[in-house]
Order: structure tokens, then sequence, then C-alpha cells
């Protein structure tokens, strides 16, 4: 019988234990976008002033731009077997990517965060608690299955995948029967900031699935084709998340105040009362329960990987890794109870600020996974500092700090608005600048310190070193 706890970290993953196909990635994507959190990023176009047609097209741009690029990392798990940020050892020196990493750790406490403040809502409900026990009972369900790790994972996605699509197309009927869509179709006025915002808030919902992609795809057999794995990966989570967001969108333009009163519990009141609404509540906080595993899970990877980087660990005990899933618990459990009362306001903001940091990032590991690595890392050196990668490399560095000051004038929230926002008509484009100009000097920096590294054979378990490292 396969062993249900996962037994592995941040270490590269055997041949002999690799399995399953590319298509568990649909599913898997699909089940973590169809959500609550992703309904309200919709909703969001239309609070800060987007009418239905336009608002529902700059999020399918944003989520199909931002998608190929979240697929893109997704296609790198089979080749290398290895999770995400561990990669970026390669890029920045194994002990330089604790920079990225860190912010990352910020991201996915962030995210559960958010999602507890939702799932909390509907657990409370079930459990005829409150908000605040309901967002500490549903952190502790997070916890444990994060804790058996992998293949928990992907069962909860074939699950969440079915029963949350189901439940959204109901609820998208109910809504349908209660608004006047050809009054809101025909009300469209095109805005070309309030577009681009839309654009800006699918593109960092996905790019911000980025740094944990490849955690979910490093099991594949190594002979998976990249093309299979990039184009279910895409599949699942662009059309899980615009189906969400399109529902936000609608949900947005007829319901008004209502909804933002109370975002869960409008949703669940379209669905109905009594059996019916505690269901509603259910698929609510399953559909949040399988982000919100993966985001404690990206977490503790993230945490291992840049403990890793300075002390040479490359196993975990069950106990470390119960007590690495416990702090990312912890803190966003903390982050959630301070942030409940407030959540709609700051979340816009978070989405965004979390966009300025990841886009350099996606840029600079893509271009050289891709263009100057080709697809080949030397896996043992990606745990020594002494070896071919380095402990720093500064000029992925001093390229990552030039992509981020390179959007700040045109990056526009709450807390700050750059000089470029006002003559562009109030647009932000600080995404398109992040992903452009750290991608074209990093080609230029990387490509004069690449060294060839040999093809493996991809029939080829890996090597002991290998199996050790990182």
């Amino acid at each position: 019988m396969a062993q249900l706890v996962e037994l592995r970290s941040i270490d590269v993953v055997p041949d002999e234990e690799r399995h399953g196909t590319a298509f568990s990635q649909f599913t898997l994507w699909l089940g973590a976008n169809l959500q609550i959190t992703a309904v309200v990023t919709g909703a969001l176009a239309v609070v800060f002033g987007g009418d239905v047609v336009w608002s529902v097209t700059g999020l399918l741009l944003g989520n199909l731009l931002g998608g190929a690029v979240m697929a893109l990392h997704s296609a790198q798990g089979p080749r290398l077997g290895l999770p995400q940020m561990i990669q970026s050892r390669a890029q920045f020196g194994v002990r330089g990517a604790v920079v990225p990493l860190l912010l990352v750790i910020v991201m996915y406490v962030g995210f559960f965060a958010s999602g507890s403040v939702l799932a909390g809502q509907a657990v409370g409900e079930l459990t005829h608690t409150n908000d605040t026990t309901g967002i500490v009972v549903f952190a502790a369900v997070t916890g444990v299955m994060a804790t058996v790790g992998y293949r928990v994972i992907h069962a909860l996605g074939r699950i969440a995948s079915t029963v949350c699509a189901l439940a959204f197309v109901y609820l998208a009927v109910r809504l349908l029967d209660r608004a006047d869509t050809s009054a809101l179709l025909h009300d469209a006025h095109f805005s070309l900031p309030v577009f681009l915002l839309a654009m800006s808030l699918s593109a960092s919902w996905q790019l911000a699935f980025g740094p944990y992609v490849a955690d979910y795809s490093r099991y594949l057999p190594r002979t998976t084709s990249p093309r299979a794995t990039f184009g279910w990966t895409l599949a699942g989570s662009a059309l899980g998340s615009q189906w969400s967001m399109t529902f936000g969108v609608l949900v947005a333009a007829t319901a008004g105040e209502e909804f933002l009163d109370s975002q869960v519990g409008y949703v669940v009141a379209l669905g109905g009362t009594g059996l019916a609404a505690s269901f509603f509540y259910l698929v609510i906080a399953l559909g949040k329960l399988t982000v919100n595993v993966l985001n404690t899970y990206g977490g503790f990877m993230s945490m291992v990987t840049s403990v890793s980087g300075f002390r040479g660990q490359r196993r975990l005990s069950r106990a470390g890794r119960a007590g690495y899933i416990a702090l990312v618990m912890v803190a966003g459990t903390a982050v959630a109870l301070l942030g409940k009362d407030s959540f709609l306001a700051s979340f816009k903001d978070f989405l965004l600020f979390l966009l300025t940091f990841f886009t350099p990032w996606s840029a600079i590991n893509l271009v050289d996974y891709y263009l100057i690595s080709k697809e080949r890392y030397d896996l043992p050196a990606l745990a020594d500092p002494h070896g071919r990668y380095g402990a720093w490399r500064w000029d992925a560095l001093a390229v990552y700090a030039l992509g981020l000051l390179a959007q700040l004038p045109f990056l526009s929230t709450g807390f700050y608005t750059g000089p470029l926002v006002d003559p562009l008509g109030g647009a932000d484009i600080s995404w398109i600048v992040g992903l452009a100009v750290p991608a074209a000097l990093y080609w230029l920096v990387g490509r004069r310190n690449a060294v060839a590294v040999p093809d493996p054979d991809q029939g080829a378990s890996p090597s002991a070193a290998e199996r050790t490292a990182p």
C-alpha cells in the first residue's frame, strides 16, 4: 500500500516514486480556483468602477497571461523533481535565494489569512459558533492535511473540483434568475484604468501560484510531456479562476452593498436555506480548504528551503515537518483574526503588493530555466554554497532589485501611487514592466556566466547525490 504520509520535502523525488499523469494538474488547479476568494477578486473589478462586460474581459486576459506564466513554472516539476522555490538557488545562489523566499513566505501567510477569514465565516455558520472559532477550527484542519502531504492534496483537489463545479453551476443559475442580464450587458463603458485593474487583479492571482506550482507536479514521471503539464495546469487554473471571478462580477453588479456586507452570507443565500444553506457553507469551506492546504504546504517548503541554505539540511523529520507547518498555520491564523473586520478593503492592495514582488522573480526564473540553462540544472550543486551556483548571485539579486524599482513609477495602491500613474489615466501597468524589465536584464547578465550542464538520461534514476540534494 502506498505511503499516505509524505516523507519527502525539498529533496529530489527519485524515478521509482514518480506517479500520475499531467491531467492531475487540471483537477488540482480547477478545485483550487473554484472558491470564494476568487469570487471576491472578480467582484473587486466592479467594486472599483468596472462594468460587467469589460471587467469579465479584463479578468479573462489577466487569467490567460498570468496563467501561462504560472503554467511554465509547473512544467519544470517533472523535469527536475524539485519544489519550485529551491530552483531559485540556480539564479540567486544557494543562500541568495532567501531574498525572494522571505517574500514568498509572507505571501503564503497572507493568502492563508485571507482564505481563513472567508472560510471561518462558513465554518462558524456550520458549527453554530462565530467567525473567530470558525477561523481557528479551519486553520487546524488545514494544518493536519498539509502535514499528510502530496497525496491527500491531490485527492482533495479531485473532490473539490467536482463538488465545487456542480455547486457553482447551480449558484450561477440562481443568480442569473435574479439578474437583468440584458441591462448588464448593454451597460458597457470602457475605461482603460479600470480595465487594467481587472487584468492586474486576475494576473496577480495567477502569478501568486508561481512560487509553488511545481511543488505539485514534481512527483509526475520524468517522461511526462512539458506541453501536457503546461496545458493541463493552465486549463485548470484559468478555467477555475475565470469561472469564479465572472460569478463575482455578476454578484457585485447585481447585489451591491448586500454582497459587500457579507460575501459568504450572500453567496450561500443564493443557494437556499436550511440544509441547502449548510451544504453551500460546506462547499465554501471545501474550496478554501483546498487552496489553504496549498498555501500551508508551500509555506512549509519555502521555510525549509530558506533554513537549509544556511544549515545544509537535506532531509526533514516528521516532527520538523509538523513544526514548520505549525508556524505557517499560527502566523496565518493570527493575521486572519486581526484583519477579519477589514478584509475587503485591504485585499485588493494585498494582491497588487504581491504582484510587485513576484513578477520580477517569475521573469528571472523562467528566462534562466528555459532560455539560459535550457531546462538543465546541476541538482547536487543546488545544495552546495561553494559549488556551481555559489552562495550569493549578486548579479541576479541586482536585477531583481532593479525589477522592483522599475515598477514603482507605474504602481497604484492604497498606500502608494507612482508618478507615472496619472499620465496614464490612473492605469496600473507595473506588472507588465515587472515582467519585461528583469527578463531583458537577466538575459543580458545571466548568459555571461552560463555553464553548460550535461543533459541527463531521461530514463535513468537520479544518482545518489541527486537523491539527497538539496
